[in-house]
């Protein structure tokens, strides 16, 4: 049996899946570049009867909602603050909406008593060997292990390693996100406001643990650009750059930007990669099919790694099988999922005064609304097996 396994990842795919593992009987470590888990983040939401049923089945479907935002309602103004459209909780929010931080520690305690953790270290090469997988570390000693998953984002250094570059897998689709927190200045009380140029979207939110605080969520089209991911000044000021000029409440977002240790700045990507496994390593959530926002990428990740931890020890650790059945199962039900994602940056910023104009007038009709909830939740629709835990192999 390949019962020892390294995930690469604690975000939320990493600690879910550690936590089936061990519901199974193998033995899980997960390794996380951050020195702890990562607090805060944006609300992330869940939907449909697929999402709920894992959730259900680990245990933590009554915990989440006690811990959820409620939803995050967003009214679109114009530069006076006149509403120009109004989204309600339920649009973006799904049937349950918690902030990621709130998530990733749940998802954490449940996995603790049957994982190993290391924090502040990275893997920086992996050699498959006849029996195993070889594991150098940026600070720990090296190991050897029966497998290695990547459930390390769209950026995954796993699939960097053992698939090849970066460009070879992830598309960026045109735009550019960016958040950070800030004083509530503006005296929000619940929900977004949110304010269109073409190509741009600028909008600030109340913080849902604490109401003096809020945070700023801006999106902008751009092609692919040439930066540093570790250089948040460079960053700020591509953000900057983009948004200048740009009335409403953007200069003094702008001003809160220079002085916010929080910043989160990606491109609008999507990972597609043709397998999500090769010898004894393998790839779940946005590593393999993730989207940076609206392809229900939480959701997911979540079931993948229900999936992918069932099938191995369904095949009692065979890997090979074990891997061809949960790609096979699960990768027409992402790429639905991942769809949502691809109009994204067009929803949010179209690129053109015409196209915010139809967006607000379509959006604005409550049937063309009602009709995209229940697409949404239509799309994350999958049979799921029970697996079983095998008698003797459970751990706890």
């Amino acid at each position: 049996m390949n019962g020892n396994v390294l995930i690469s990842g604690a975000s939320i795919a990493g600690p879910a899946l550690a936590y089936w593992l061990g519901r199974h009987g193998f033995t899980p470590t997960v390794v996380e570049l951050a020195p702890a888990l990562r607090e805060g983040g944006q609300a992330v939401d869940f939907r449909g009867e697929t999402h709920l049923t894992v959730l259900e089945r680990m245990g933590v479907l009554t915990e989440l909602r006690g811990l959820q935002t409620g939803g995050s309602a967003i009214s679109f103004v114009d530069e006076g603050g006149r509403q120009l459209l109004h989204l309600p909780p339920e649009f973006a929010g799904g049937d349950i909406e918690v902030l990621r931080g709130d998530l990733a520690r749940v998802l954490y305690e449940r996995s603790l008593p049957h994982t190993e953790y290391l924090f502040g270290d990275s893997i920086t090469r992996l050699t498959e060997t006849p029996s195993g997988v070889r594991v150098d570390f940026r600070h720990a000693a090296t190991r050897e292990f029966d497998l290695v998953i990547g459930a390390d984002g769209l950026h995954s250094q796993v699939r960097r390693l053992a698939f090849g570059p970066e460009e070879e897998y992830v598309r960026h689709l045109g735009y550019y996100a960016a958040t950070w927190g800030l004083p509530n200045h503006l005296g929000l009380s619940g929900g977004s406001l949110g304010y269109n140029a073409p190509g741009r979207f600028a909008s600030v939110g109340v913080d849902h643990r604490a109401p003096d605080r809020a945070g700023a969520f801006f999106v902008f089209a751009a092609p692919r650009l040439d930066y540093d991911r570790h250089d948040v000044r460079q960053q700020k000021q591509l953000i900057t750059d983009a948004f200048a000029g740009l009335g409403w409440e953007v200069p003094g977002l702008l001003e809160s930007l220079h002085h916010a240790p929080d910043l989160y700045f990606d491109s609008i990507s999507r990972a597609d990669v043709a397998s999500w496994s090769t010898g004894r390593i393998a790839l779940v959530g946005d590593a393999a099919c993730g989207a940076t926002i609206g392809g229900m990428g939480t959701g997911t990740a979540v079931v993948a790694a229900y999936v992918l931890a069932g099938e191995l020890a369904r095949a009692g650790g065979d890997h090979r099988t074990a891997f061809r059945h949960y790609e096979d199962r699960l990768r027409d039900y992402a790429r639905g999922c991942q769809k949502g994602g691809d109009r994204t940056g067009t929803f949010l910023a179209p690129r053109t005064a015409l196209g915010i104009r139809l967006r607000n007038g379509l959006m604005s009709r409550r049937a063309v609304l009602n009709w995209m909830i229940r697409e949404g939740k239509k799309v994350s629709g999958l049979a799921l097996p029970d697996y079983q835990p095998v008698p003797g192999r459970v751990l706890g």
